[in-house]
């Protein structure tokens, strides 16, 4: 085997097809003929020795070599990014991009004001967040396509360091003057008496919320179901009944006295935890790490990120006394 076919361009050509799963879509990516990309990945295998794809009626699959090949590919692009970005910064230009991942519950409220937070006094640092189900967050940071996933985990993830993990546990949430608004905590048995609005299946919260009712023999009967979270919130912020969400997720609105949330106090439905995840044995760019400790400082419970004003900012770049 010649090792240079591991440094070279035909890497970005198989790891778009990796990505997309057929030649023809890769291209289009690419912008370059499907001609062009079957040559070079012929001549990785032809380099390597061994067939990097499983060909199928659907598209294309990689063979546990070609997982391996991904694997260094995704690292190789993720250090030249990275090298990129820190001899940027030995040049003196503030200048850099941080792509997240992140369920629904931290890309409404917490994850924008901490950009806008940060970007005050990083105003070269550049963001891109990709938004899904907390699955699809781990694969982004997994598959390289994200530097950091914020997500609520119910169990540890291969490949993935962790961050910072924190208990998120499950609240009630009513209008202010909603009668349970001023409950100190409630029960699940006691939410059966109110119209309930619930989440997919798919989101760690309802299944969290199942299991809890299964051991205890309830049912209940969702009035509104929805796969995005901030319509059932409105719902229950507008009286409509009860929703159910972490406090990072209303955390603002919480602040605002736009909402109440109730601890709820049944065993297991603190069984949820916010993850900040990144991905394993990958040294981050300094932007990237200086993002990742901005917004660990501020997960904790009733944590705001503090957007300073332009006062505040002089005070901070100005020359000492």
């Amino acid at each position: 085997m010649n090792p240079r076919v591991l440094q070279e361009t035909a890497l970005r050509y198989f790891l778009e097809v990796v990505r997309c799963g057929s030649i023809s879509e890769a291209s289009g990516k690419l912008n370059v003929a499907p001609s062009a990309i079957s040559r070079q990945i012929a001549r990785l295998e032809s380099e390597l020795d061994t067939l990097l794809f499983e060909r199928r009626a659907r598209g294309m699959v990689p063979s546990a070599a070609g997982e391996l090949l991904a694997v260094h590919a995704r690292h190789m692009q993720l250090e030249a990014d990275r090298i990129g970005s820190e001899i940027l910064a030995l040049r003196g230009l503030q200048r850099g991009k941080v792509r997240l991942a992140s369920s629904e519950g931290f890309a409404v409220d917490f994850l924008p004001a901490a950009i806008a937070a940060f970007r005050k006094r990083y105003s070269g640092i550049h963001f891109h967040l990709m938004v899904g189900p907390p699955a699809q967050a781990t694969r982004h940071v997994r598959e390289g396509d994200a530097d950091i996933g914020i997500t609520f985990s119910l169990k540890p993830e291969a490949d993935i360091t962790v961050s910072l993990r924190q208990p998120a546990p499950i609240m009630a949430l009513v209008s202010p003057d909603h009668e349970l608004a001023t409950k100190k905590h409630i029960s699940l048995a006691q939410l059966q008496r109110y119209p309930l609005a619930l989440p997919s299946p798919e989101t760690t919260l309802r299944q969290l919320f199942d299991i809890c009712c299964s051991r205890q023999n309830l049912a209940f009967e969702s009035i509104f179901s929805s796969d995005y979270t901030e319509a059932l919130i409105n719902f229950a912020m507008l009286g409509g009944g009860v929703a159910l969400a972490g406090e990072i997720s209303v955390r603002y609105r919480i602040h605002q006295q736009r909402v109440v949330a109730i601890p709820i106090r049944d065993q297991g439905m603190d069984s949820r935890f916010i993850e900040v995840q990144t991905l394993a044995k990958r040294t981050l760019p300094s932007a990237t790490q200086a993002f990742l400790a901005f917004i660990k400082e501020h997960i904790p419970p009733g944590k705001l990120p503090h957007i300073p004003n332009s006062q505040e900012l002089t005070d901070v770049h100005a020359p000492p006394d």
